[in-house]
C-alpha cells in the first residue's frame, strides 16, 4: 500500500520495515486472514490519517440498540452509569493489610505453637416517654421525680425530703442520693400520707418536679438506718466479659470460633445483666432469654454466612479486630448506656416533637448514615459488587414501602430490624466495614434480648402505649362557678351516639368522682382541701369504666379565681 493513500477497508502482508499506519500511530489494517475489522474515516488531505467517530450501529449491542426509541445520549450516559457500578476490571478485593503484624498475630502463634492439638473456642435512671400531666404541666421525656428537697435546703442536713407518691423510686432515690446510678445500692422508703408544696430541685443529674397542691400520698427516704443489700454485681460482670471476649478475640484466627461466642456472650450478658426484661425473678427471666436466644441464634448463622465469614475470612489485624469489631459491638449491645444521651426514642412525628433536641439529633444521624453509605457504596463498587447490592437494597426498599401503606398499621423500625437492614452492606474486609459490622451486631443483639422479635407493623393502640393520647372528644364543661371555698361546674350531656356515658373528674391529678348519665343534674360542686391552698382539676369523657383524653387543668387559685386551661371555660 503507497504511503499516503487512504481505505476503509484493507490489508497488507507481511512486511520487514514500518508501515505507514505504524509510522502514524495507528493500527495495524486488518488482513483477509484475520477475524478483525478495523474500520476508519477518510483522512481529509490537510489532517493526515485519523480515527473518525464509529458508527452508532456499531456501538450498540442488539438488546441496546431495541431501545432506539430513546434518545441516544440518554443511552450513553445510561451506559456509563451501569459501566460506573459494575467497577474496575478486574475487581479490587478489599484486604486489610495489619499495623505491626509480628505484633497482632503474636497471640494466634502462641497459641498455634504451644496448643496445636486442640480446638480453640445497668440503669436505674429513665424518662416517661408519654405525656404524664402533673398539676397544670404536660411532663414527657424526662425523669419522673416530683417533690425533694428545695434549692435551699440542698447543701444542709435534712431527716426527710418528701416525695409525691406516684414518683418512680429509684430516680427518686438517686435524686435524694441514697442509691448511685452507676453503682445501685439499698435504702429504706418510709410511706407517708397527704402532703402538698412539693418543691423542686436538680441534684445528682436529676432535675424533680414541682407540685403546688395536696395530694393522698407521699413518701420519704430514712436516714441513719440500712438494708441488707445485694451488691450490685453488672460492673464487675462487665469486666470479666469485656476481659474474656478480649483475650478471644486476639487469640482466635477462625471466624469460625470468634462470632458464635461472642455473640453468645454478649446475648446472654445483655438478657441477664446489662438490659435484662422486667421480671421478678432469675427463674423466669432466664426461661424468656433462652426461649428468645433460639431465634436469635438462627438470625445469627445468616449473619455468619453472608456478612461475618466473608470479612473476617483470611483477617490477620487480630488488634484492629478487637478494637474495631469487638469494640463496636460492646458499644452496640450497651446502648442503654452509651447511646442514652441520644434524645431520640421513637421515630414518630408527635415523638420527635416532644423531645427536645431531638429534631438536630436525627439530621446528624440522618447526615452521618449518608456519608457511611457513601464509603461502603465506593468499596462495594471497587469490588464489583454494586450492582448485586443495588437489587439487594431495591428489595429492601420496596418492602419497606409496602409497609408504609399498608392500612391501620403503622412501620416501626426496632433494633433488630435496623441491623437486618444494613449488615449485608458490611461484607466488605474494611477497618470502617469492621466497625460498622460490630455495632450493627451489639444492636441486634440489644434489641432482641431486651425486647424480643416485636413486630416491625403495629396497630395505633399499640405504637401510643398504655399512657398515650387518644385523640378523643372532650366533655363540654359549659359553667364553671368559683368561690373562695367552694367551685361548682356544669356540663353538657355526654355523646351517647359515640358511646360516651359518664364524665370523670381529676382533682390534683387523682380521681375523685365519677358521674354517669341517670345519676342525677350534670353538675358537681367540689369544696377546698386546704385552706388558701391551690387546686387543679381535668375532665374527660367516660365510656363505661374507662376514661378517654383529660382537658388540660384548670387551676382553682387560692383565693377563689379560676384560671380555666386552653380547653376549659372560665377567666385566663
Amino acid at each position: 500500500m503507497a504511503p499516503g493513500k487512504t481505505t476503509d477497508i484493507g490489508g497488507e502482508g507481511e512486511r520487514d520495515a514500518p508501515s505507514q499506519w505504524e509510522r502514524d500511530g495507528v493500527p495495524e489494517p486488518s488482513t483477509s486472514a484475520s477475524s478483525t475489522l478495523d474500520v476508519r474515516s477518510r483522512a481529509s488531505s490537510d489532517s493526515g490519517h485519523a480515527y473518525g467517530p464509529i458508527p452508532v450501529w456499531l456501538q450498540e449491542s442488539s438488546k441496546s440498540f431495541h431501545w432506539r426509541w430513546v434518545p441516544y445520549q440518554v443511552r450513553h450516559f445510561a451506559r456509563a452509569i451501569v459501566s460506573w457500578t459494575r467497577g474496575p476490571d478486574p475487581p479490587q478485593i478489599q484486604k486489610i493489610t495489619p499495623f505491626f503484624p509480628s505484633v497482632q498475630e503474636a497471640p494466634v502463634r502462641l497459641i498455634t505453637k504451644y496448643f496445636p492439638q486442640k480446638i480453640h473456642k445497668a440503669g436505674l435512671s429513665v424518662h416517661v416517654t408519654t405525656p404524664h400531666a402533673v398539676g397544670a404541666q404536660d411532663i414527657n421525656y424526662r425523669p419522673f421525680v416530683i417533690g425533694g428537697p428545695a434549692e435551699d435546703e440542698i447543701d444542709h442536713s435534712s431527716s426527710e425530703y418528701f416525695y409525691r407518691g406516684d414518683s418512680f423510686v429509684c430516680q427518686a432515690a438517686i435524686h435524694a442520693g441514697v442509691v448511685s446510678n452507676q453503682k445501685g445500692g439499698c435504702g429504706v422508703v418510709k410511706l407517708s400520707g397527704s402532703y402538698s408544696n412539693f418543691t423542686s430541685s436538680k441534684r445528682n443529674g436529676i432535675q424533680s418536679i414541682p407540685f403546688d397542691a395536696p395530694f393522698p400520698k407521699s413518701f420519704t427516704f430514712v436516714s441513719g438506718l440500712s438494708s441488707s443489700c445485694i451488691k450490685d454485681l453488672r460492673w464487675p460482670l462487665l469486666a470479666v466479659t469485656v476481659i474474656f471476649t478480649t483475650i478471644l478475640s486476639l487469640c482466635t484466627a477462625s471466624p469460625l470460633v470468634f462470632f458464635p461466642t461472642v455473640f453468645t456472650m454478649l446475648f446472654f450478658h445483655v438478657g441477664l445483666v446489662s438490659d435484662p426484661p422486667t421480671n421478678t425473678d432469675y427463674a423466669s427471666l432466664s426461661s424468656l432469654i433462652i426461649g428468645r436466644f433460639l431465634p436469635a441464634a438462627f438470625v445469627a448463622a445468616a449473619f455468619y454466612r453472608y456478612s461475618v465469614k466473608p470479612q473476617q475470612q483470611d483477617l490477620t489485624a487480630y488488634i484492629e479486630r478487637t478494637i474495631l469489631w469487638l469494640g463496636g459491638a460492646w458499644i452496640g449491645s450497651l446502648n442503654n448506656y452509651t447511646f442514652d444521651f441520644i434524645p431520640i426514642q421513637r421515630l414518630t412525628p408527635s415523638d420527635l416533637r416532644a423531645q427536645p433536641g431531638a429534631p438536630l439529633a436525627l439530621s446528624i444521624i440522618v447526615v452521618s448514615l449518608l456519608a457511611i453509605a457513601i464509603g461502603q457504596v465506593w468499596y462495594l463498587r471497587l469490588e464489583g459488587r454494586l450492582p448485586k447490592y443495588l437489587a439487594i437494597y431495591g428489595i429492601f426498599v420496596a418492602f419497606l414501602i409496602v409497609c408504609v401503606i399498608i392500612p391501620t398499621l403503622n412501620l416501626r423500625i426496632h433494633h433488630y430490624f435496623l441491623a437486618l437492614l444494613l449488615l449485608p452492606g458490611t461484607r466488605l474486609q474494611t477497618r470502617p466495614s469492621l466497625l460498622y459490622q460490630g455495632i450493627l451486631v451489639g444492636l441486634f443483639i440489644n434489641g432482641t434480648a431486651r425486647w424480643g422479635f416485636d413486630s416491625i407493623l403495629q396497630t395505633t393502640n399499640e405504637l401510643r402505649g398504655p399512657d398515650g393520647v387518644l385523640h378523643s372528644a372532650l366533655p363540654n364543661i359549659t359553667s364553671i362557678v368559683p368561690a373562695v371555698s367552694s367551685i361548682t361546674f356544669q356540663w353538657a350531656m355526654p355523646p351517647l351516639a359515640l358511646g360516651y356515658d359518664g364524665i370523670s373528674t381529676l382533682v390534683n391529678d387523682v380521681e375523685r368522682w365519677r358521674w354517669y348519665i341517670g345519676e342525677g343534674k350534670p353538675t358537681k360542686t367540689f369544696e377546698r382541701q386546704e385552706e388558701g391552698v391551690v387546686e387543679y382539676f381535668r375532665f374527660a369523657l367516660m365510656r363505661g369504666s374507662g376514661a378517654a383524653d383529660f382537658t388540660k387543668a384548670g387551676v382553682w387559685e387560692g383565693d377563689g379565681v379560676w384560671r380555666g386551661g386552653s380547653d376549659l371555660g372560665g377567666e385566663e
